[in-house]
């Protein structure tokens, strides 16, 4: 059985050459990728991108497999990063506040780099993807459930796990989709209220009741055709 590759890099920078060499690597490694593909990046392409040697590539990163590890570890920070920065602010605040900020937060994350984030979601190999990742979900899921918990008593689903199981992966598979296939979408906010609504109505679905336009000539109509 094969051993699974280093997905670690082998130093971490500390002086400010090293970071902008780290920095052009992966600047290199997220081009490759938008344009040519995870299949057609290779470490010796990269360095020819980043105008580095191999053997200054080699010095960080023992492989394309830690690369891709670094480039999702930075997705997963940003993610985090914006998360709890809405959160943090807002975790007083009611759901009507607090959910059209996750939404924003989301799409923001997703729309850093769409291409890059399309390639890091659809291309990299399940086994390939960063611990980080993993970790990055699970706190952003911690800190839903703390906020959801604390209005457990003003939303309609009791099942907190559940809840937030559905509002975080409902966010990210239409924020994601919209980034990607509908960049339109996006840019006049009705993405962001039409989402929002959504995951509120299924929260707050028996605190209100929509009262239905009494004055609609169209309703009226549909309701009683000889009208």
């Amino acid at each position: 059985m094969p051993s699974k590759p280093v997905t670690t890099p082998r130093k971490l920078p500390r002086q400010d050459r090293s970071r902008v060499t780290v920095e052009a690597i992966l600047e290199a490694t997220t081009r490759i990728l938008v344009e040519e593909g995870y299949d057609k990046a290779n470490t010796n392409r990269i360095a020819e991108r980043a105008g580095i040697s191999i053997g200054s590539l080699d010095r960080y990163f023992p492989n394309k497999e830690s690369l891709i590890a670094a480039l999702m570890e930075q997705h997963a920070r940003e993610m985090v990063a914006l998360i709890e920065t809405k959160l943090d602010r807002l975790f007083d605040s009611p759901l009507e506040i607090v959910i059209p900020e996750i939404v924003t937060a989301v799409i923001a994350a997703h729309a850093i780099d769409p291409k890059l984030h399309q390639v890091l979601s659809e291309e990299i190999p399940y086994s390939e993807r960063s611990p980080q990742m993993q970790q990055a979900n699970e706190r952003i899921t911690a800190i839903l459930r703390t906020y959801l918990d604390k209005w457990r008593d003003v939303i309609r689903p009791q099942n907190i796990e559940l809840t937030v199981f559905m509002l975080s992966r409902t966010v990210d598979a239409l924020c994601h989709s919209a980034v990607i296939e509908h960049p339109n979408f996006v840019v006049d906010k009705q993405f962001e209220r039409e989402v929002s609504d959504l995951l509120l109505s299924d929260l707050t679905r028996d605190r209100v009741v929509a009262e239905p336009k009494r004055d609609s000539s169209l309703a009226r109509e549909l309701l009683n055709p000889d009208f």
